[in-house]
């Protein structure tokens, strides 16, 4: 898999697991503590080199204990080949920022900004030359539609879609904090 594909995939992990957020004193903690458990889904590159490439992604989602955010691990794989992901969304003031894999010094992305807005989060991403964003929105309670986009001549253009579904009934929310 190309480097592009794999911190494409890990983004979209990492974004998927910010959905659904129940009313409580901090939205963007419950929108995180929703997606904490089992994910699973295929996704497809709809742009690009790698266009028409299809794979499937399983991962874990976990509520950061110290700070509003979440951890994903997992891995994608495509055909035989399997890939380990890793991803990491954490508030930073009024935004986010994060890594997928080892960030935009090794292999992988940094995430440089990002909003929680009810039922998704936008994420803005970044390595070297290469900016672009990440929307993740929960369709349902147990569903979540994913879309990585790179901006080529100024305007973003969709390079890789998603849809997990919940594998397992561990989710975790809080109706206190």
């Amino acid at each position: 898999m190309s480097r592009m594909l794999n911190a494409g995939l890990a983004l979209a992990i990492a974004a998927g697991s910010a959905i659904a957020t129940p009313a409580l004193a901090d939205p963007d903690k419950a929108f995180f503590r929703q997606v904490v458990g089992q994910w699973s889904g295929p996704g497809e590159i709809v742009a690009g080199k790698y266009k028409g490439t299809k794979f499937v992604c399983d991962f874990a989602g976990s509520e950061h204990p110290k700070a509003t955010g979440v951890a994903l691990d997992g891995s994608c794989r495509v055909g035989l080949f399997s890939q380990p992901m890793h991803a990491e969304v954490l508030r930073s003031g009024t935004s986010y920022r994060g890594a997928f894999q080892d960030g935009a010094k090794g292999k992988g992305l940094d995430i440089v900004s990002g909003n929680v807005d009810r039922d998704r989060i936008i994420v803005g991403l970044d390595r070297k030359q290469l900016k672009g964003a990440m929307v993740a929105r929960l369709a349902d309670a147990e569903t979540l539609a994913i879309t990585v986009s790179v901006t080529v001549a100024s305007e973003l253009v969709p390079v890789i879609g998603m849809n997990l579904k919940r594998t397992g009934a561990t989710r975790q929310s809080a109706l206190t904090d």
